[in-house]
């Protein structure tokens, strides 16, 4: 999705729901709602990598933001579970030396 701004919960939710709320100035996305009238078919590319929308042919490339933790949970497909998971060792070690500690906690 590409707009001059967004709601703070309809961004933050757009993260927790893996889709990119792309920022650009009004006069940019106005450039792009006048391209996407004159050609029909019009494309875009999004490349996060590089924080750039442009259109295949490089005549209109825009580059945006991003909060590089965002960055990476997109890039690599991470929700607040999946974030987790990537401590699952030591997770693991902390309930194994949790429960070696105080078996009575269960």
């Amino acid at each position: 999705m590409i707009a001059p701004s967004y709601a703070d919960i309809f961004h933050n939710n757009c993260y927790k729901n893996g889709l990119l709320p792309i920022v650009l100035t009004e006069n940019d996305v106005d450039k792009l709602f006048a391209a996407v009238k004159a050609f029909p078919g019009f494309r875009l590319t999004i490349d996060l990598q590089e924080q750039r929308v442009s259109t295949p042919d490089g005549a209109m490339s825009f580059h945006f933001d991003v909060e590089p933790f965002r960055k990476h949970c997109l890039l690599n497909g991470l929700d607040d579970i999946g974030l987790t998971l990537e401590h699952a060792d030591a997770i693991r070690d902390f309930e194994a030396k949790r429960h070696a500690e105080h078996p009575w906690l269960v």
